[in-house]
């Protein structure tokens, strides 16, 4: 897939520079309460579905663009579960970004898992007991995301 038109425009302009922008997490949880991940193409790491949210593009329709791209199936948001900030993330072709994270619980409604982009080596239903080595971030959101929690998990900085 790619990077989206946007940012590949953007980048022409601004090159490696950081940029600040809007991703999704999603966090799909099927009847077992086994939860889909992903094992990311560019670095090798296993990670939540997600992606970058379009200019204008609602979130939630992000999240369920994104994990249909992924991994095939079709998910209902059911709760964004949490919002936090990445740290600065280098990428291998050296363009710099920082992530405003919106983390949705999702209830898969169709489709079998499979890798259905350039963006992923695999994908996989991983009962939570039994995740694969996951960063302390994706830890994080995805207990919260299984947390059942109505209110979304926020931090406030030092003020």
């Amino acid at each position: 897939m790619g990077i989206p038109v946007f940012l590949a425009e953007l980048r022409e302009l601004v090159g490696h520079r950081p940029l600040w922008l809007s991703g999704v997490g999603v966090v799909p949880v099927d009847e077992d309460g086994r939860v889909l991940l992903g094992r990311r193409a560019d670095n090798g790491e296993w990670s939540l579905v997600g992606g970058i949210v379009d200019p204008g593009e609602q979130p939630a329709d992000a999240a369920v663009r994104e994990c249909l791209e992924e991994t095939g199936v079709t998910v209902l948001p059911e709760a964004l579960t949490s919002v936090t900030v990445s740290p600065v993330i280098e990428y291998p072709n050296g363009d710099h970004a920082q992530y405003l994270e919106l983390t949705f619980r999702c209830r898969p409604l169709a489709g079998e898992a499979r890798v259905n982009d350039d963006e992923s080596l695999e994908v996989g239903w991983f009962h939570p007991d039994a995740l694969p080595e996951l960063d302390a971030s994706a830890r994080k959101r995805i207990e919260l995301a299984l947390a059942g929690n109505s209110t979304a998990y926020f931090e406030l900085g030092e003020a």
